[in-house]
């Protein structure tokens, strides 16, 4: 079984997690943040979003070595008046530190019945859906805005070709009743994620129509046209909307947290650094919050039964596609592709262990 699980390309995702900690313990970082960012990748890969799994790994590694991301870097709160919390990443690992700066937020928002509160300076904080399914499970509603700067722009405002903006993902995350499923809606404001632009590259593969422009400004699927010099461009998703959320995003996120906007004034270092901006509410301090849990229910289900367009097979709401891809994924193995696996492999040689090593944590011998 390992032998084809390794020929198809497929991981298993507790193999993966224990390689992941040995590479980040094997860097610096103590055991409870190795594992918090190693966890975080390797269900960014369960959910489906393999941009934001355990293809950063070298991209982390590298990040160290430019001194632009540093571990085990402690939480810094800058900004408390009861209501609105600010906190600082001081350039540490952006998973641990979002993490830990929710479940303060999370802590505030019981006490209180909302919170406003934001997170700057942080390296990548990876898939931000994480944090809404931390929301959830507390039984709260929360909306996130997060701008990338550190590196430059990728995606055109509508109607440009030269990049102005990075991916600035936004989630809503809302639980669900008794009988229901919660809905987390986690999305960049670009068509698709740059990372989902490298996984392309990697497998050879084209990207959707209407998601890149080259240098020209052409529509292309060829996801090269990001590695050329001139550079192309991401595209918005939702054209003048997509670009107009970004916009606010580099705003909320970039600026009200203290961090910075992607404009040039501010130093690119190469590094992908994020702010966020983040709302929580506990749904009993509002009017309707006795009623959430029942119309979400109620309608999801209404939303769900309608007669389908022609080629659809269903109608899915948000969230549903990263369950369905969790559940198979924990039964077939996480799906690599080679330049992603051969990378990671890299990894583990720089921090001493041999490829043989690296495969027997993975495929069964911790």
């Amino acid at each position: 079984m390992t032998d084809q699980l390794h020929e198809a390309n497929l991981y298993p995702s507790a193999g993966l997690r224990r390689l992941g900690c040995a590479i980040f313990e094997g860097v610096g970082c103590n055991p409870q943040e190795a594992a918090v960012v190693s966890d975080h990748l390797v269900e960014a890969n369960l959910a489906g979003h393999d941009s934001h799994g355990m293809k950063m790994v070298p991209i982390y590694l590298a990040n160290m070595e430019k001194q632009s991301l540093f571990v085990n870097v402690p939480l810094k709160q800058i900004h408390d008046t009861d209501t609105i919390i600010a906190f600082d990443g001081g350039l540490g690992y952006g998973q641990r530190l979002a993490r830990e700066a929710t479940d303060l937020a999370i802590a505030r928002c019981q006490k209180n019945g909302s919170v406003i509160w934001s997170l700057r300076n942080a390296h990548h904080i990876g898939r931000i859906g994480s944090y809404g399914e931390q929301v959830i499970e507390a039984g709260l509603v929360g909306l996130f805005f997060v701008n990338v700067i550190g590196h430059d722009p990728t995606v055109a405002p509508y109607g440009g070709r030269d990049s102005r903006f990075g991916t600035n993902p936004i989630c809503i995350a809302v639980p669900g009743g008794a009988h229901g499923a919660p809905l987390l809606l986690d999305f960049a404001t670009s068509r698709i994620a740059y990372g989902k632009v490298e996984v392309a590259h990697n497998k050879g593969v084209a990207v959707p129509e209407g998601c890149l422009v080259d240098a020209d400004g052409s529509i292309t699927t060829d996801p090269g046209v990001m590695f050329d010099d001139p550079q192309g461009a991401q595209l918005p998703f939702g054209d003048h909307k997509g670009s107009g959320l970004a916009l606010m995003c580099e705003l909320l996120a970039g600026v009200l947290s203290g961090g910075a906007s992607i404009q040039p004034e501010h130093e690119r270092s190469g590094a992908t650094i994020n702010n966020l901006f983040s709302l929580l509410i506990r749904p009993d301090a509002m009017p309707g919050g006795g009623a959430l849990a029942g119309e979400v229910e109620r309608l999801v289900d209404y939303v769900k039964d309608t007669p389908l367009l022609h080629g659809s097979d269903e109608v899915l709401v948000a969230g549903e596609p990263e369950v369905r891809a969790r559940t198979e994924r924990l039964v077939d193995g996480v799906p690599l592709d080679s330049v992603t696996w051969e990378n990671v492999l890299t990894c583990a040689e720089q921090v001493g262990l041999t490829k043989d090593r690296a495969n027997e944590l993975v495929f069964g011998n911790p």
